[in-house]
């Protein structure tokens, strides 16, 4: 089986060293894998044999729906068999944001929930979770004016059980952020990371994020 990595547009523009520790961490895990860094937009060449490696729930989407002679798995079930070193977060107390587009992959859920445990996470689960999960209100992007969009991220965090609320999409931690809740992105968790906002407005975003996919 041949793999290679997608770290994915939001990573790589939020924390491109992280991208690249992604990387190096799933290598080692692996033995030697290409890196993807041709937005999954832009109709990347892939060999009918090669399993994408995805950080980004959107971009699995996209490979497993888009490319169909390709397969896909996430970093986190790759991660959570293996002897990651994990950081311990002393029993803290969070929630779960499932991603859109994860809605019927149960093997994904499963292994967040995992690795939260290795890392000595309380896992609060929100009444919306896991297959039955709602959006962060980032997909209505462009479908509604940008001050109804963030009444519906607000919405979402309203849900949640607990301040800090784990994600596993970087535009989650965005809604979450605006919401007014703790977003806590599972790659800064697992690496001993602080999630930052940075650039957080939905227009100023998803420009960083049409600029990146025009240039890769």
């Amino acid at each position: 089986m041949k793999y290679v990595y997608a770290p994915g547009c939001a990573l790589t523009i939020y924390k491109p060293h992280l991208a690249e520790k992604m990387y190096e961490t799933l290598s080692s895990i692996l033995g030697d894998i290409d890196r993807l860094d041709i937005c999954c937009r832009n109709h990347p060449e892939l060999d009918d044999d090669v399993t994408v490696i995805n950080t980004c729930p959107g971009c699995d989407r996209r490979y497993r729906e888009n490319y169909t002679k390709s397969t896909t798995i996430s970093a986190w079930e790759i991660i959570a068999e293996s002897g990651f070193n994990y950081p311990d977060h002393h029993g803290q107390s969070m929630t779960v944001l499932d991603a859109c587009p994860t809605r019927n992959q149960s093997q994904v859920h499963e292994a967040v929930r995992k690795l939260l445990k290795r890392m000595n996470i309380n896992v609060v689960e929100p009444e919306k979770t896991r297959t039955y999960g709602t959006c962060c209100g980032d997909s209505y992007y462009s479908v509604l004016p940008v001050d109804e969009v963030k009444e519906k991220m607000r919405e979402r965090a309203d849900e949640m059980p607990v301040e800090d609320v784990v994600v596993y999409c970087v535009s989650c931690s965005k809604s979450m952020y605006i919401g007014g809740k703790k977003p806590r992105y599972l790659v800064d968790l697992l690496f001993g990371e602080d999630t930052i906002p940075k650039t957080f407005e939905p227009d100023e975003w998803h420009r960083d994020i049409d600029a990146y996919s025009l240039e890769h």
